[in-house]
This record gives structure tokens, sequence and C-alpha cells, in this order.
């Protein structure tokens, strides 16, 4: 009798130990609308929306000279807000390699998603050409993929105003 007691006690104490370790290893993985995201996922979402963003910059500058804004405090408006996106993925990619848990970064896309809704607004005021254009629905789409992952509203969102 003593025998299975003591027998019990330690298949509870592995049990709880095994357990207690599965909890652990799954610290890096979240639900994202259903779906279980790694860290090295969205490192993967991440650098895609800045080589997109990288890309975007400079085609928006172009753009902006051969448009009606040119010479126009609110090109310099536009252009300050695409680098400003620009700056606000980098630092959403550095601070994402610093920290242990990629939920951690929360602030830094929604920092990103409030501005790219600023340029998003102004996306669909002007025209800014077809592969400008392209550019932004990539990186748009990107960034709303961002969005789901944190659980935040998309680019373009009232709650961005």
């Amino acid at each position: 009798m003593r025998k299975n007691l003591v027998n019990m006690l330690i298949g509870c104490a592995a049990v709880l130990m095994v357990l207690t370790m599965a909890g652990g290893a799954s610290a890096q993985r979240r639900e994202s609308r259903g779906r279980m995201m790694t860290k090295a996922q969205v490192k993967q979402v991440i650098s895609r929306v800045e080589d997109r963003v990288d890309n975007f910059v400079s085609n928006y500058d172009k753009s902006l000279d051969r448009s009606r804004l040119d010479g126009s405090s609110r090109e310099d408006w536009l252009n300050r807000r695409a680098k400003d996106l620009e700056n606000a993925t980098d630092e959403l990619s550095r601070e994402f390699q610093r920290r242990d848990a990629w939920i951690e970064n929360k602030d830094e896309v929604r920092k990103c998603l409030n501005i790219a809704s600023d340029i998003d607004r102004n996306m669909k005021n002007y025209n800014f050409g077809a592969k400008t254009e392209s550019n932004w629905s990539r990186v748009r789409y990107e960034l709303n993929t961002l969005a789901d992952i944190y659980n935040l509203p998309k680019v373009g969102s009232a709650a961005y105003r």
C-alpha cells in the first residue's frame, strides 16, 4: 500500500513537471486571431514590413515631386511622415530583437500603424501613380498582417485618428 502511494506521488510529480515545462516552452507562442505564432514567424513579417516600407519611401518621395503637391508644405509633411514610418519600423525591428517575447512590441507596432494611417488617408486623397500605389498596397497589407498578429486595429481605422 505504501509503495503504491509513493509511486502515485512520483507519477503526479512527473506529470506536474512535464506540464510546467510545456507551459514555459510555449511562452514564445502566442495566439493571433486563431493562429499560433512563434517569434521567428513574427520576425519574418516585421522584416517584410521593413523592406516594403524602405521601397515605398523612396518611390513616394519621387511621386510627391511629380504631384500637384510638389513644393508645398503638405509635400514636406508627407515626406516627414514617410520617414517617420521608416524610422518607426526600424525601431520596431531593433526592439523586437532586444526583447524575449514578441508580444512586448505591441506599442511599437501601434506607433507604425498610427503613422501609416496618416499616409493611408493621403494615399486615398491624391493620385501618386501606379507604382507608388502598388507599393503602398503591399506596405498596408504587411502592416495589417502585423495588426492581426498583435490584435490591433488595421491601417486607416478610426482608432488612429
